[in-house]
């Protein structure tokens, strides 16, 4: 296997944060630097088979990109439950770090963008592992992993968003910033400030804010608009 390529892992402090379309606005980006990528879903929940899901809306919204979905559950629950309730048998976090690794180490990737289901201890195996064990998995396996976390804009977001970083770091996991998931037009106080303060709260990066209507954009207008939302090299 050639070098692995780098990994992002897309988390987030909670669900129905703007995850996706985050996702989507990073797809973007990257290209835009030239970059050659890959989305995966380790897990989708609430959809049946044939349904569009997560990774229809980011190649919806980014253009068409090359995408994997591992697993599919019918529940709208995390990885472990719905799993429980279908009868089905979760691959493991270390099967999911394997098919990982293995895209990461094709000649024609330059990164594997990875988008978690729900928050940093979500767990997505019959064994408990989260997708904070995932990137540990993926660091023991070679490969170069960071985090990004998608955060909700109002109050509340402070504590959230600083208890996930401070997860991230005692596991030694690399934070590589903060996305507001979904900006609201018209700000309230507590929004505006929590914008001033979240880089200090974290430790970390504010790398950007993504409007709250951008899910619902045109797609041209969606990846016209994408640069000036985020900010990452």
């Amino acid at each position: 296997m050639s070098e692995l390529a780098p990994i992002i892992i897309m988390t987030g402090t909670g669900t129905a944060i703007g995850k996706t379309v985050t996702t989507a606005a990073i797809v973007v980006v990257l290209r835009a630097q030239g970059l050659r990528l890959v989305v995966v879903k380790p897990t989708q929940t609430g959809l049946l088979p044939g349904e569009p899901g997560d990774l229809h809306d980011v190649c919806r919204l980014a253009g068409d990109v090359e995408t994997y979905e591992f697993v599919r559950l019918p529940d709208p629950l995390a990885p472990d439950a719905a799993g429980r309730l279908a009868g089905v048998e979760l691959l493991t976090v270390a099967d999911h770090a394997a098919r990982l690794a293995e895209i990461a180490g094709r000649d024609d990737i330059d990164l594997v963008l990875v988008e978690g289901a729900g928050g940093l201890l979500v767990r997505i195996d019959a064994d408990a592992a989260t997708i904070a064990d995932l990137g540990a998995e993926l660091k023991a396996v070679g490969a170069k992993v960071g985090y990004i976390v998608v955060t909700a804009a109002g109050l509340g977001t402070l504590n959230h968003s600083a208890l996930t970083a401070e997860a991230l770091r005692s596991r030694g996991l690399d934070c590589l910033g903060f996305v507001i998931g979904s900006w609201p037009d018209n700000p309230d106080l507590a929004t505006r400030t929590n914008l001033q303060d979240l880089a200090s709260v974290t430790g970390a990066q504010l790398l950007g804010r993504v409007p709250a209507c951008a899910g619902r954009m045109d797609p041209a207008a969606f990846q016209a608009n994408a640069a000036g939302w985020i900010t990452i090299t």
